[in-house]
């Protein structure tokens, strides 16, 4: 190739380099360190957003423009990578002519005299200012609620384990306050979420402003913040609580719909009396909030747990270790009691009550498991599997019609809901013989929430009963809007009620009402004759109780006497003409 050629070759590389480094927008520098001047490549007035005339020629000049806070940095960087061969790679910030400062990324290498003397740095500069504010925004969240700009859980929790560790140390009391926002979940359905937000963010603002500066303040979820408070007797803690709820309730809350009244709960544990670690803390601090919710909400509640009230707890989570492992081990199981009618003493159906055994194969009665599983929270692991045992039966045994209690909780769950639909799709022979049992109180919880559950239970195909029906505080209203097809008679109505006036009087006024619903209804706990004959007299429709037989594990369609077992509605039980007329 001729001289020209090359030539021609050389001035195309060139170009075609010089644009791939426009098109990055990058800069490649060539710093002669004798001469201190510095030769960039690249739109530099661009990069670094100043006039042409103030593009840094030389390193003097171009320390000039560094932050003075990272140029001790890439001063150092240089010093190792001439002194000792360190590469040469920092990270900066260099300010524009507006005086902005933006971050860059700064690769380099020195080349030296035949003696070693360095004589000039050839680099390459990077703008990485959007990089860096996207790492920033990462290291933000990862320790700030982005909501309401206070600490976020986990950075709460370190805040709470270092609290914990001086009060250990100087043997100084400190607390920690659970704050809940009541009722935010019926301000965003009514308000939508935005305001929601508001809500929370206004109370931060007022949580900021009625403590302490030292004071920690982080948001634990949802619509709770949790506040750290240092060298704090629990006496000063319930006071500075009391101070939270009255800065709350001191005006509505200005939104975009209109002002909103809001008011907190709060609960407060002591530390380290209470617990020695954080997340024991957080816990029982939810707990005391609980607490405070479940008194009335807008007040304050102090954890307080005693030596004895200890042991009981560690003796529930043993039982519920047994549980968990009775689930997994199928050690729970079915008994079957039948619910009779009332005229002629025939079973119609079977109500499932759970049992458990113990891995000695002993029987454990349920009042000794069942109450800690509500309190632990397992009730929607056990819900489930009674909802698969009986399905299966269901299934097995077509002459069979059972009744499953859920619990509250389990009401509210869709999974359980997904699971019952996922068992019935294409099943309606096994839907109809399904009754399921919620409880009055329960029910009443979210009387919303509880007639949608209703509604798609018996979308179904299956039939929906009211257990514990007068334990609570049933009206007109709240049986039209539930539309059941049984309610059952809480127990304590129907002991004695021979005897009983009061029990009289009360049970013709539910039977009145579970009538004008055209509502089938079941006398529970009924325990001799004599009763059974009253109930029978006063219009019951159905019986259930010792006098009938107690729950059994090995029910008459195993052992194939199935004869007793009625289909659902029963064929001459006054109730039947009550189901057509209400279109079941």
């Amino acid at each position: 190739m001729s001289r020209s050629a090359k030539l021609v070759e050389g001035l195309s590389d060139l170009t075609l380099w010089r644009s791939a480094i426009e098109a990055a927008g990058d800069l490649v520098y060539e710093w002669d360190l004798v001469a201190d001047r510095i030769v960039w490549g690249g739109d530099a007035s661009a990069f670094f957003a100043v006039q042409d005339a103030q593009v840094p020629g030389g390193g003097e000049a171009y320390h000039g423009r560094i932050n003075p806070e990272d140029l001790p940095r890439r001063l150092r960087a240089l010093t190792d990578h001439l002194g000792n061969d360190q590469p040469f790679d920092c990270e900066y910030r260099v300010r524009s002519d507006s005086g902005d400062f933006n971050w860059v990324h700064d690769r380099g290498a020195v080349e030296r005299s035949p003696n070693g003397t360095p004589l000039r740095l050839l680099g390459t500069l990077r703008g990485i200012t959007q990089r860096k504010h996207h790492e920033g925004r990462l290291e933000y969240l990862a320790n700030f609620d982005d909501l309401t700009g206070h600490y976020n859980k986990l950075r709460l929790r370190e805040a709470l384990d270092h609290a914990l560790a001086n009060s250990l140390r100087f043997q100084q009391t400190g607390a920690f306050i659970v704050v809940g926002v009541d009722s935010l979940d019926k301000i965003n359905r009514a308000y939508e979420y935005e305001v929601g937000d508001k809500v929370l963010v206004e109370v931060g603002r007022r949580l900021d402003r009625c403590l302490r500066a030292a004071d920690v303040i982080g948001r634990l979820g949802g619509d709770r913040f949790g506040i750290i408070l240092a060298s704090c007797p629990i006496g000063e803690a319930q006071a500075a609580a009391e101070r939270i709820l009255q800065a709350v309730r001191q005006g509505p809350v200005p939104t975009q719909s209109g002002p909103v009244h809001v008011a907190v709960s709060a609960g407060v544990v002591a530390f380290p009396q209470q617990s020695k670690t954080a997340v024991d803390v957080m816990t029982k601090g939810e707990g005391a909030l609980l607490a405070a919710k479940t008194a009335g909400r807008d007040c304050v509640s102090i954890y307080c747990l005693s030596e004895a009230q200890r042991e009981d707890f560690r003796a529930s989570m043993a039982i519920g270790e047994d549980v968990k492992q009775a689930l997994r081990d199928e050690r729970l199981m079915l008994a079957f009691q039948p619910v009779v009618d009332a005229r002629n003493q025939q079973v119609s159906w079977y109500e499932c009550l759970l049992r458990m055994r113990d891995p000695e194969g002993e029987l454990v009665p349920a009042g000794k498991f069942i109450p800690v599983v509500e309190q632990l929270g397992l009730m929607r692991s056990i819900d489930r599997h009674v909802l698969d045992l009986a399905v299966a039966d269901l299934v097995a045994y077509p002459d069979v019609t059972l009744a499953i209690n859920i619990s509250g909780l389990t009401a509210a769950d869709r999974s359980w809901l997904r699971a019952l639909v996922a068992h019935l799709r294409g099943r309606p022979e096994v839907a109809r013989r399904l009754i399921v049992e919620i409880t009055e109180t329960a029910a009443l919880h979210d009387i919303e929430d509880s007639a949608r559950f209703v509604a798609t239970v018996r979308d179904l195909g299956c039939k929906v009963a009211i257990d514990d029906f007068g334990a609570g505080y049933t009206t007109f209203r709240h049986l039209k809007a539930l539309t059941v097809d049984i309610v059952k008679i809480d127990g304590s109505f129907v002991r004695q009620i021979r005897d009983s006036a009061e029990n009289q009087l009360f049970v013709r006024n539910l039977l009145s009402l579970a009538r004008a619903f055209n509502l089938a209804t079941v006398a529970e706990c009924v325990e001799d004759s004599e009763a059974a004959n009253y109930l029978a007299e006063e219009g019951l429709d159905f019986l259930q109780g010792w006098h009938f037989g107690r729950p059994e594990l090995a029910p008459p369609w195993r052992v194939g006497d199935s004869g007793d077992v009625q289909t659902w509605p029963p064929t001459d039980n006054a109730a039947t003409l009550r189901y057509s007329q209400a279109g079941t």
